[in-house]
């Protein structure tokens, strides 16, 4: 897995605030990131179209993210090569998130401190040990506008894995009715932390434009939902080994803010 830290430094940007995307929009952009690959899924008792109250909870699970923000997550991108883990605290009001990375694997261990927005990261030099999203975020305060290096998106997984999740989070709920229509699908339950989970497909991937790659017929994306819309983890898988887990605190982190220096505020 190749370095994390690449680019130019320099002074960032301030970036404005995107438009909410629907959440099967937001399904079809990472299917196509993902190369129209399938996600191979369980099931019991097999996978089925949502019930009105399974795409009803699915609707409002974005919503519910963006009322507990901003909150931790803890994102692992694994490939080939190594591993990359990064536990963050994201803002899905300002659309950011700051948190601390580790890479392992092939080539030499890279880690430090990580801030992304939805233009592309940066990254700063800072202990490689593993240490909770919040004292990652203190860390980052203090440092300086220029400690930090910017860079813009690039294919990796992690980088995939870094704007998905703040695509996690909108101010509204989606619409249930159209979001089932989208075709996704009720694969199984799981526990996570001694709590069951409805696991869902993602939205039906659109038709390619060409016929070399026709559409998949389910979703590389897997989002595990509570009984009360509350979102716990989102899976993607890219193929060849390649997956990205995002595993959501659902949890508002409280006494902390996203820094603006990242971004070239003092």
């Amino acid at each position: 897995m190749r370095r994390i830290r690449s680019g130019t430094s320099g002074r960032t940007r301030t970036v404005r605030r995107p438009r909410a995307r629907t959440w099967w929009a937001v399904g079809v952009l990472t299917a196509a990131a993902c190369g129209g690959l399938l996600l191979t899924g369980g099931g019991d008792p097999g996978p089925r179209p949502l019930s009105a109250d399974e795409a009803q909870r699915m609707a409002l699970a974005r919503f519910r993210t963006y009322r507990v923000s901003p909150s931790e997550i803890t994102v692992r991108a694994e490939s080939g090569d190594g591993r990359a883990v990064v536990r963050a605290v994201v803002d899905h009001r300002r659309h950011r998130a700051v948190g601390r990375y580790e890479v392992t694997g092939a080539g030499r261990p890279d880690g430090g401190l990580l801030a992304w927005d939805p233009s592309g990261l940066v990254v700063a030099a800072g202990a490689t040990t593993m240490s909770p999203a919040e004292g990652a975020v203190r860390a980052a305060g203090r440092l300086k506008p220029e400690a930090w290096t910017r860079r813009a998106f690039g294919a990796a997984p992690l980088d995939t894995a870094l704007k998905l999740a703040l695509s996690l989070g909108a101010d509204r709920p989606d619409n249930a009715q159209l979001l089932a229509q989208a075709g996704p699908l009720r694969l199984r339950d799981e526990r996570v932390d001694g709590r069951r989970y409805d696991v869902f497909s993602g939205p039906r991937p659109r038709a390619s434009a060409s016929p070399a790659r026709p559409a998949a017929d389910r979703s590389p994306l897997s989002y595990w939902i509570g009984d009360e819309g509350d979102l716990r983890r989102v899976r993607v898988d890219l193929g060849k080994g390649r997956t990205i887990t995002m595993d959501l605190g659902g949890v508002r982190v409280r006494g902390v803010e996203v820094p603006g220096a990242p971004w070239g505020e003092r």
